[in-house]
C-alpha cells in the first residue's frame, strides 16, 4: 500500500436486493477516490441478485464477488474483511448508496490525523415521497478525538442515562476503518447476532481505537427506508435477538477489560426490552390481547428483564418512558397493551391528516 495513495476495500453484504442494487454499486463506482476495490458478498440471493453481481463483476475490474451459502449480514461482511486487500475497509448495505465524495473526504482527514477510524453522518431517505426525505443523525461533536479524549467517552459511551442514550453511533457503515483493526476484533462478531450486529464490531474497535475523526456536518451515506421496513412484521424472537446482543456486549466488555460498562449494558438492554415489548403489541395485535399479553408478561417477568427494571441507572428519562417501565416493573401488561395501541393508532391518524394537507 503506498502511504499517499492507500487503497479502500468497500464491503457490501448482498442478500436479495436486485432491485436496488445497481444504485448501490454504481454509487461506489462513482467515488472520487480512484483507488478502491468493491467486495460483493452475496450472502445465498435466490432473486438473481448473485448473478448481477457476477455481471458487475465481469463489466469492472475493481469489482470482486464471492458467493457463499446463505448466513446472515455477520458472516457475509466478515467474509468481506477477509478477502480486503486495502488498508482501510469500508461498509455499505446493499440497498443504500452514498455521495460521490464519501470515501475521499473521509480518507484525506484519516491520513492527515493519522486516525485508526474516521466517521461521518447518514440521512434517511424513504421511499414514501410524501415522508420527509432527509432525517440527520448527528455526529461526535469534535474533529479529532485522541486516546484520552475517547477514554473520557466510556462513562457513557453505550448509555449516557438517557432512553438508547447511545454516545457512540455504532453503526459500521459509517465508519472508515484500519483495515489491522477491524481484522483484530473480527473475533468478537458472532454470526448469530440478528439485532444491532453493528455494535458487535464497533464496539470492541473504539476500545482499542488510538485516535478517532469525525468529518463534521457530512451526511453522504443514504440510508434507505422502504415501505417494509416501515410498517415492519412481527419477530418471535425478538426478546431472544435483544438477550443475545446483550450477552456479547457484556462478554466484550469483560474480554477488553478496560472499563466496566455493566451498568451501560443493562441499562440498553432494558431500552431493548421496550421495543421487544411494543413489537409484541403493535406487531403481533392480531393474535389477540389475551395472547399478546401473556407474551408480554412473559418478557417483563425474565428474571434479566426484572434485574434491569429494578437496577437500570438511566435518569434522564421521559415522562412516558418513566411511566412504561413502571408499568412493567408493577406487571400491568393490560395497561402497556392499551398505551401501545392508542398511540400507534393515534399517530398513524395524525399522520394520515398530515399527509392530505
Amino acid at each position: 500500500m503506498e502511504s499517499n495513495n492507500p487503497k479502500i476495500s468497500v464491503v457490501v453484504p448482498v442478500y436479495n436486493v436486485k432491485a436496488y442494487l445497481g444504485r448501490c454499486v454504481d454509487s461506489i463506482l462513482d467515488q472520487t477516490w480512484d483507488n478502491l476495490e468493491i467486495i460483493l458478498v452475496d450472502d445465498g440471493s435466490t432473486d438473481g441478485s448473485g448473478e448481477l453481481c457476477d455481471e458487475y463483476g465481469e463489466k469492472y475490474e475493481k469489482i470482486r464477488v464471492c458467493h457463499k451459502p446463505n448466513g446472515g449480514l455477520t458472516s457475509a461482511w466478515k467474509r468481506g474483511v477477509e478477502l480486503a486487500r486495502g488498508g482501510y475497509v469500508g461498509f455499505v448495505d446493499s440497498d443504500d448508496w452514498i455521495d460521490s465524495d464519501m470515501y475521499e473526504r473521509m480518507l484525506l482527514l484519516a491520513l492527515r490525523e493519522q486516525a485508526d477510524v474516521t466517521v461521518c453522518g447518514l440521512v434517511f431517505d424513504f421511499e414514501d415521497p410524501k415522508i420527509p426525505k432527509r432525517e440527520e443523525i448527528s455526529n461526535l461533536g469534535k474533529e479529532v478525538y485522541s486516546r484520552e479524549e475517547l477514554e473520557a467517552l466510556f462513562p457513557s459511551l453505550i448509555n449516557d442515562g438517557c432512553f438508547f442514550g447511545r454516545t457512540w453511533q455504532p453503526a459500521r457503515v459509517t465508519k472508515l476503518f484500519c483495515t489491522e483493526l477491524i481484522r483484530k476484533n473480527m473475533k468478537y462478531c458472532e454470526e448469530r447476532v440478528a439485532l444491532g450486529e453493528d455494535m458487535q464490531i464497533t464496539f470492541p474497535v473504539l476500545l482499542d481505537t488510538r485516535k478517532l475523526c469525525v468529518v463534521q456536518n457530512f451526511y453522504p451515506y443514504h440510508y434507505w427506508i422502504n415501505n417494509k421496513s416501515i410498517t415492519g412484521k412481527y419477530d418471535g424472537d425478538y426478546m431472544e435477538k435483544v438477550k443475545l446482543l446483550a450477552s456479547r456486549l457484556r462478554y466484550i466488555s469483560d474480554e477488553k477489560g478496560i472499563y466496566d460498562f455493566t451498568g451501560q449494558i443493562r441499562n440498553d438492554f432494558l431500552s431493548m426490552t421496550v421495543l421487544a415489548v411494543k413489537n409484541e403489541i403493535y406487531r403481533n395485535y392480531k393474535a389477540g390481547r389475551k395472547t399478546v399479553t401473556a407474551n408480554v408478561k412473559k418478557i417483563c417477568e425474565d428474571p434479566q428483564v426484572c434485574e434491569a427494571l429494578e437496577k437500570h441507572t438511566m435518569d434522564r428519562l421521559s415522562l412516558s418512558i418513566r411511566l412504561y417501565l413502571q408499568l412493567m416493573r408493577k406487571g400491568h401488561y393490560s395497561l402497556c397493551y392499551w398505551l401501545v395501541l392508542v398511540f400507534f393508532k393515534v399517530h398513524y391518524y395524525l399522520g394520515r391528516e398530515y399527509k392530505r394537507q
